[in-house]
């Protein structure tokens, strides 16, 4: 299992250019026809790889739907991304 910690939470108006296609893509994944500017985006780092998961945070209603999704890409998201997560959901 992978370990997932926060690259970084941005505005998509503000999103680093290098996470570009991994958003576009989970956009597409989600079927988000349209990412407004002030879409709150989580950027999670998989410890041991190049890759990236991104978290669309108006997806989610707590802690355990990100877990969740995570878990089912062999994931775990450390504690102190949890917390700050938490107050941004």
């Amino acid at each position: 299992m992978f370990i997932a910690i926060l690259g970084g939470i941005f505005k998509f108006r503000d999103l680093p250019e290098e996470y570009g296609p991994y958003v576009q893509f989970k956009a597409a994944i989600e079927g988000r026809d349209e990412i407004d500017d002030n879409d709150e985006i989580a950027i999670l780092d998989i410890t041991g790889t190049g890759s990236h998961h991104v978290l669309f945070l108006d997806k989610y209603n707590n802690l355990n739907e990100i877990k969740r999704e995570l878990r089912e890409a062999d994931a775990k998201v450390n504690v102190t991304t949890l917390k700050i997560l938490e107050g941004h959901l």
